[in-house]
C-alpha cells in the first residue's frame, strides 16, 4: 500500500530531527574529548612528562638549625659546624644491600657502619633518609656524585653537627648531644617526625637536654624531584623551619676555665655565685671529659675509660653530688638558736672534748677540747661540743626549717641534669624513710652537718650567698634567651634578724682572718677583698672506740675512698659581698688544708677578673702561688685563663 505524500513528509521530518540530536551529542562528546586531550597534553604536559620518565615528587624534612650557646660575655660554648654526610632513602634505592655493596667499593665503609645502616633502614620509614657516613671528606663526596647513576637513593648532603669549642670546661654544665635512640623516643609523647630521622642529634644531658625543645627549633620541609634511580633532579619548593633559640649562660668562660684547671688534679667541685642576682659565674666538676666525643657516638674504649674511673668524671658533682656538709653547717644550727632566742653571742659552753648524750659519747674533733667557747670562738675554732649543746636545746625541727630557709634540702631550679634535692631531715622524714623514731643523738649528729644531713656544693654556695646578703638568692644559669634577659634571682629579704646575720658574718670573718681561725692560712691580704668563710670536714666512715683509744688513723694513711671529704664555703668582699662560693674535695681530708686554699684562689680570680697580683696572697705563699699560676696558664693556653702579663 503506497504512503500518501503527507505521510512521507512527516517521516522525513522525524528522521531529520533524530539525526540532529544524535549529531549534536556526537559533537558534544568529541568536543569534550578534545578539551580533555588538550588539558592532558598541554596544560599538564610537564607533570605527565615526569611520570612518563618514571620521576616523582618527594617531600623531605629539613632539620632545624640548633640554637647556639654563649657565655656571659658572648664567647661561643656550643655551635654548629658544617659536616658532609652521605644518606640513603630506602624507597628510592630498591635493593639496598646491592647499593651499599657498591658504595663500599667507592668509599671506605667498615662492616660495623654497614650493619648499623642496614638496621636503621629496616627500622625507619622507607621515605626517611638514613645517614650512612658522617663527617666525610670532599673527595668522598665527589666520588659518590660521579657514581650517582650506579647508586640509586644515595645522596651526598651538607648538614650541621654540634661542636663544643671550649672542650671539657663546660662538659658538666652544657652536657652534649647525640643521635636519637629508642630510649629517647620512649620518653617523648607523640615525638615530632624530625626525631625519627636516624642519627638526628638531640640533647642527652645538661643544658642540651633540659632545654632541648627550645634549642632544637621546628623542622622545615622541601619538595624535590627525583628520577627512577632515586637521584634528586631539582628542588621544587622549600618551607624553612624555625631555628632553635640561642642561649646566653651566666657562666664566665675565663673563670670557668681557671676553676677547671685549679681542680684538675682532684675529685672535686666548685660553685661561684653572684650575690647580687644569683648568677652562677662558675660551676665546675673535676675530673671532666670532652663532650665532643659523644656527638657522633663515643667509642667503647673511650666510654669504658670514663665509667671505670674511680673519680667519676661523668658525674656533675656540683648539683648531683650530695655530701655531709660537716662544720659548714654549723651556721644553720647557730642561726636556728639565735632566731629562737635560746642563746646570746656572749653565752659560753664548756668543751672538754666530748659530750655524753643518752649514754653515748659524741666527740669533738679536738681530743683535748676547746675549754669555754662563745658563738664566735666556736665557729672560728670549729668546736663541735658547742653545737651538740645547742642541738639539744633547739631540736631537729627548728634546725631543719632554718636549713631549708637558707637553701639546703631544696631542689633548685637550674637546667642541669639530675639536680639533687639533698636532705634536711626531720622526725617525719626518718619515720617515712626508715620506719624508725627520731633520737636525740640524730639531732646531735645533724648539728655539725653529719648523720642524715646531705647537701650539694650548689646548695652550700646558695647558703653562703644568703648569709652574706640576708636575701633568698636563687641560682640563675640562663642569662638571656634570643637576647631577652631572664629575670634576676637576687631574691626577697629572708625576714631574719639582721643582728643575728651580722654575728654569723663576723664569726665567718674570724674563721679566715683571725690568727686562731681554721682557715687563717687561706686568707686574702688585700683589704678591699678580704674573704669570710667556714671550713668543713665530713666523715665517710665510723671511728670505733678501739681506734680512738689507739689513736685515730690519719687521713693520709687511709685508702683514698675512706678519707674524709674537705669542704669550704665563703663570700667576699666582707664589707660588700659580691661573690659566694663553695668547694668540695672528695676524700680530701681537712677542709682547711684541701678546700680552703682552692676557694681562696678561685675567689681572687673572680674578684680581679684575671690572675690576681701576688700581693693579694700571704707573703709566705707568694713563691708557691707564682709557680702554681704559671702551671695553670700552661694548662689553659687559650683565652680561658688570663695571666698578669695580659691583664
Amino acid at each position: 500500500m503506497k504512503k500518501t505524500r503527507a505521510e512521507t513528509d512527516f517521516s522525513h521530518r522525524r528522521i531529520t530531527r533524530r539525526a540532529a540530536l544524535l549529531g549534536g551529542a556526537q559533537l558534544l562528546f568529541i568536543g569534550g574529548l578534545a578539551a580533555r586531550m588538550r588539558f592532558l597534553q598541554v596544560d599538564q604536559a610537564d607533570q605527565f612528562r615526569l611520570l612518563a620518565e618514571e620521576n616523582r615528587i618527594n617531600v623531605r624534612l629539613i632539620p632545624p638549625s640548633r640554637g647556639e650557646v654563649f657565655d656571659r660575655n658572648g664567647l661561643r660554648l656550643a655551635q654548629n659546624a658544617p659536616s658532609y654526610r652521605i644518606v640513603i632513602v630506602r624507597e628510592d634505592a630498591g635493593d639496598t644491600d646491592l647499593v651499599l655493596e657498591r658504595l663500599s667499593r667507592i668509599i671506605a665503609l667498615d662492616e660495623e657502619t654497614l650493619e648499623r645502616t642496614r638496621l636503621e633502614l629496616k627500622r625507619s620509614p622507607s621515605f626517611l633518609p638514613v645517614t650512612i657516613a658522617e663527617d666525610v671528606s670532599w673527595d668522598d663526596i665527589s666520588r659518590v656524585s660521579v657514581n650517582a647513576p650506579a647508586l640509586p637513593g644515595v645522596t651526598p648532603e651538607v648538614g650541621l653537627s654540634r661542636v663544643y669549642p671550649q672542650g671539657s670546661d663546660f662538659a658538666h654544665v652544657l652536657g652534649y648531644v647525640g643521635p636519637v635512640s629508642d630510649y629517647d623516643l620512649e620518653k617523648i609523647t607523640d615525638p615530632e617526625p624530625v626525631l625519627r630521622i636516624p642519627r638526628f642529634q638531640i640533647g642527652k644531658v645538661g643544658v642540651e637536654t633540659k632545654l632541648e625543645p627550645m634549642l632544637r627549633g621546628k623542622a622545615g620541609a622541601k619538595r624535590v624531584e627525583v628520577n627512577a634511580a632515586g637521584r634528586v633532579m631539582r628542588e621544587i619548593d622549600r618551607r624553612e623551619g624555625t631555628p632553635g633559640s640561642d642561649l646566653q649562660l651566666t657562666i664566665d668562660a675565663k673563670l670557668q676555665g681557671y676553676v677547671q684547671a685549679r681542680l684538675s688534679e682532684e675529685s672535686a667541685s666548685a660553685v661561684v655565685i653572684d650575690c647580687d642576682n644569683g648568677d652562677l659565674v662558675a660551676c665546675a666538676s673535676a675530673p671532666t671529659f670532652d663532650p665532643n666525643l659523644f656527638v657522633r657516638g663515643i667509642s667503647v674504649k673511650d666510654y669504658k675509660s670514663l665509667t671505670e674511673n674511680k673519680y667519676r668524671p661523668l658525674a656533675s658533682k656540683t648539683v648531683q653530688g650530695l655530701y655531709p656538709p660537716g662544720s659548714t653547717f654549723k651556721m644553720m644550727t647557730a642561726m636556728a638558736a639565735l632566731e629562737a632566742g635560746l642563746i646570746g653571742p656572749d653565752e659560753t659552753v664548756y668543751c672538754p672534748g666530748h659530750l655524753t648524750v643518752s649514754g653515748r659519747r659524741f666527740h669533738c674533733w679536738k681530743r683535748a677540747g676547746h675549754g669555754w667557747v662563745d658563738l664566735q670562738t666556736s665557729l672560728k675554732r670549729s668546736c663541735d661540743v658547742y653545737y651538740y649543746d645547742l642541738a639539744i636545746k633547739i631540736g631537729i625541727e627548728k634546725i631543719s626549717a632554718m636549713a631549708k630557709r637558707f637553701g639546703l634540702g631544696i631542689r633548685h631550679d637550674v637546667p642541669m641534669s639530675a639536680v639533687a634535692q639533698g636532705i634536711a631531715p626531720t622526725m617525719d622524714w626518718k619515720a617515712t624513710n626508715y620506719g624508725q623514731d627520731w633520737r636525740v643523738g640524730d639531732t646531735v649528729n645533724v648539728s655539725i652537718g653529719q648523720g642524715f644531713m646531705l647537701a650539694s656544693p650548689m646548695q652550700l654556695a646558695v647558703m653562703s650567698a644568703r648569709i652574706a646578703t640576708g636575701r633568698a638568692v636563687e641560682p640563675r644559669l640562663i642569662k638571656s634567651i634570643d637576647g631577652v634577659e631572664t629575670p634576676s634571682r637576687g631574691g626577697e629579704d629572708l625576714g631574719l634578724n639582721e643582728n643575728n646575720l651580722r654575728k654569723m658574718r663576723r664569726a665567718m670573718n674570724a674563721v679566715v682572718n683571725d690568727r686562731r681561725g681554721t682557715a687563717y692560712g687561706s686568707r686574702i691580704i688585700e683589704d678591699t677583698m678580704r674573704m669570710a668563710g667556714k671550713t668543713g670536714t665530713s666523715q665517710v666512715r665510723n671511728i670505733t672506740a678501739a681506734e680512738r683509744r689507739a689513736g685515730v688513723i690519719r687521713n693520709e694513711d687511709l685508702p683514698w675512698e675512706r678519707r674524709d671529704h674537705a669542704l669550704f664555703v665563703s663570700f667576699a668582699p666582707i664589707d660588700k659581698p659580691k661573690y659566694a662560693a663553695a668547694v668540695v674535695v672528695e676524700h680530701g681530708g681537712g677542709g682547711s688544708k684541701a678546700a680552703a686554699p682552692i676557694a681562696r684562689d678561685i675567689m681572687l680570680q673572680a674578684l680581679y677578673g684575671a690572675a690576681p697580683p701576688l700581693e693579694a696572697y700571704p707573703a709566705k705563699d707568694r713563691e708557691r702561688i707564682d709557680l702554681q699560676q704559671e702551671k695553670l696558664r700552661d694548662m689553659q693556653p687559650q683565652a680561658s685563663f688570663i695571666g698578669r702579663d695580659q691583664a
